[in-house]
């Protein structure tokens, strides 16, 4: 998604999100919270998270300081797509955002020091509900563009595809 900047001699005003705009192209218009990453170090990786169904998230990303390389994940198991990621960088200066629906897992790798990201997120954080998948897990090939990335252990361990897919169809099953 890409700003349409009204420029004058100050600068320049833009609409970031329009209920409207947005409800016409069929996408979640709820905002239930807001929330700011800040990585100090270039070669951080956040992700792979997302909430678990019924508290899937949908969420708009936009880099307000420095750069990313953000990746969206299709978990949804009925999808053309389920499997792919789909991979845009992000940075203060293009002012881009990327929406990401309900069923995708989301992360990114800082591509520069002092990096900052906000989030406007569908669903209230329920820590019972968070999810994720490796990094680097062999079943998606996601392509990062710097080698040894920073993580926390939660991030370097979550369990192989195979393994969360199942946890996923059980928590299906409880809802």
């Amino acid at each position: 998604m890409d700003i349409d900047p009204v420029e004058d001699e100050r600068g320049f005003f833009a609409r970031a999100w329009c209920r409207e705009e947005f409800q016409a192209f069929g996408l979640t218009t709820v905002i239930a919270q807001c929330n700011i990453s800040f990585n100090k170090r270039r070669g951080t990786l956040r992700g792979m998270h997302y909430q678990a169904v019924p508290h899937g998230e949908v969420k708009l990303i936009r880099c307000t300081r420095g750069a990313i390389h953000d990746v969206l994940l299709d978990l949804r198991a009925e999808s053309p797509t389920f499997c792919r990621w789909f991979a845009i960088e992000l940075t203060a200066d293009d002012g881009r955002m990327v929406y990401v629906p309900a069923g995708f897992a989301h992360g990114f790798q800082v591509l520069a020091d002092q990096s900052e990201v906000f989030y406007q997120i569908s669903e209230p954080y329920r820590p019972d509900m968070t999810r994720g998948v490796r990094w680097n897990d062999p079943a998606f090939q996601i392509e990062w563009p710097i080698g040894n990335p920073i993580l926390s252990a939660r991030d370097r361990d979550f369990a192989d595809f195979s393994v969360s897919l199942a946890q996923n169809v059980a928590n299906k099953k409880e809802a």
